[in-house]
Protein backbone atom coordinates (compact mmCIF):
# COMPACT_ATOMS: atom_id res chain seq x y z
CA UNK A 1 0.00 0.00 0.00
CA UNK A 2 2.83 2.37 0.86
CA UNK A 3 4.55 1.73 -2.50
CA UNK A 4 1.28 2.35 -4.32
CA UNK A 5 0.73 5.70 -2.60
CA UNK A 6 4.32 6.79 -3.27
CA UNK A 7 4.00 5.83 -6.94
CA UNK A 8 0.70 7.68 -7.21
CA UNK A 9 2.19 10.78 -5.58
CA UNK A 10 5.27 10.69 -7.83
CA UNK A 11 3.15 10.23 -10.97
CA UNK A 12 0.82 13.06 -10.01
CA UNK A 13 3.76 15.36 -9.29
CA UNK A 14 5.35 14.57 -12.65
CA UNK A 15 2.11 15.12 -14.55
CA UNK A 16 1.41 18.44 -12.87
CA UNK A 17 4.94 19.68 -13.40
CA UNK A 18 5.11 18.63 -17.05
CA UNK A 19 3.86 21.90 -18.49
CA UNK A 20 4.29 22.66 -22.15
CA UNK A 21 4.77 26.13 -23.64
CA UNK A 22 5.15 27.09 -27.29
CA UNK A 23 6.42 30.65 -27.83
CA UNK A 24 6.74 32.54 -31.11
CA UNK A 25 8.95 35.63 -30.82
CA UNK A 26 7.82 38.15 -33.42
CA UNK A 27 9.68 41.37 -32.53
CA UNK A 28 11.29 40.80 -29.13
CA UNK A 29 11.48 38.44 -26.18
CA UNK A 30 9.79 40.91 -23.85
CA UNK A 31 6.53 42.79 -24.00
CA UNK A 32 3.44 43.69 -22.04
CA UNK A 33 0.90 40.92 -21.53
CA UNK A 34 -2.13 42.20 -23.42
CA UNK A 35 -4.33 39.11 -23.76
CA UNK A 36 -4.56 35.90 -21.72
CA UNK A 37 -7.29 33.55 -22.90
CA UNK A 38 -8.29 30.05 -21.85
CA UNK A 39 -9.13 28.05 -24.96
CA UNK A 40 -11.45 25.05 -24.83
CA UNK A 41 -10.60 21.75 -26.49
CA UNK A 42 -12.39 18.41 -26.32
CA UNK A 43 -11.05 14.85 -26.62
CA UNK A 44 -7.44 15.93 -26.00
CA UNK A 45 -7.77 18.58 -28.74
CA UNK A 46 -7.20 16.07 -31.53
CA UNK A 47 -7.93 17.70 -34.88
CA UNK A 48 -9.02 21.00 -33.31
CA UNK A 49 -7.56 24.47 -33.51
CA UNK A 50 -8.18 27.89 -32.01
CA UNK A 51 -7.05 31.19 -33.50
CA UNK A 52 -6.09 34.44 -31.80
CA UNK A 53 -5.71 37.50 -34.03
CA UNK A 54 -2.60 39.12 -32.53
CA UNK A 55 -2.73 42.03 -35.00
CA UNK A 56 -6.21 42.92 -33.75
CA UNK A 57 -5.11 42.57 -30.10
CA UNK A 58 -1.98 44.73 -30.47
CA UNK A 59 -3.33 47.21 -33.01
CA UNK A 60 -0.76 46.52 -35.73
CA UNK A 61 1.71 43.87 -36.82
CA UNK A 62 4.68 46.01 -35.74
CA UNK A 63 3.48 46.07 -32.12
CA UNK A 64 3.40 42.27 -31.63
CA UNK A 65 6.25 41.16 -29.33
CA UNK A 66 5.45 37.45 -28.90
CA UNK A 67 2.61 34.92 -28.68
CA UNK A 68 2.41 31.86 -26.43
CA UNK A 69 0.33 28.74 -26.07
CA UNK A 70 0.69 26.92 -22.75
CA UNK A 71 -0.57 23.71 -21.25
CA UNK A 72 -0.37 24.44 -17.50
CA UNK A 73 -0.54 22.05 -14.57
CA UNK A 74 -4.13 23.13 -13.93
CA UNK A 75 -5.02 22.39 -17.56
CA UNK A 76 -3.40 18.95 -17.34
CA UNK A 77 -5.28 18.21 -14.11
CA UNK A 78 -8.61 19.17 -15.72
CA UNK A 79 -7.78 16.89 -18.65
CA UNK A 80 -6.99 14.01 -16.30
CA UNK A 81 -10.10 14.51 -14.16
CA UNK A 82 -12.35 14.59 -17.26
CA UNK A 83 -10.47 11.70 -18.90
CA UNK A 84 -9.47 13.99 -21.79
CA UNK A 85 -13.00 15.04 -22.63
CA UNK A 86 -12.20 18.66 -21.68
CA UNK A 87 -8.59 19.80 -22.19
CA UNK A 88 -8.07 23.58 -21.97
CA UNK A 89 -4.96 25.52 -23.05
CA UNK A 90 -3.90 29.05 -22.22
CA UNK A 91 -3.08 31.52 -25.02
CA UNK A 92 -1.18 34.76 -24.41
CA UNK A 93 -0.35 37.74 -26.63
CA UNK A 94 2.38 40.22 -25.65
CA UNK A 95 2.53 43.65 -27.29
CA UNK A 96 5.27 46.28 -27.33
Amino acid sequence: MKKFLMTLLATTTLLLSACSTQTAYVKSQTGKLTLEDSQTFFLFGVGQEETVNAVKVCGSEEKIAKVESELTGKNILLGIVTLGIYTPRTARVYCQ
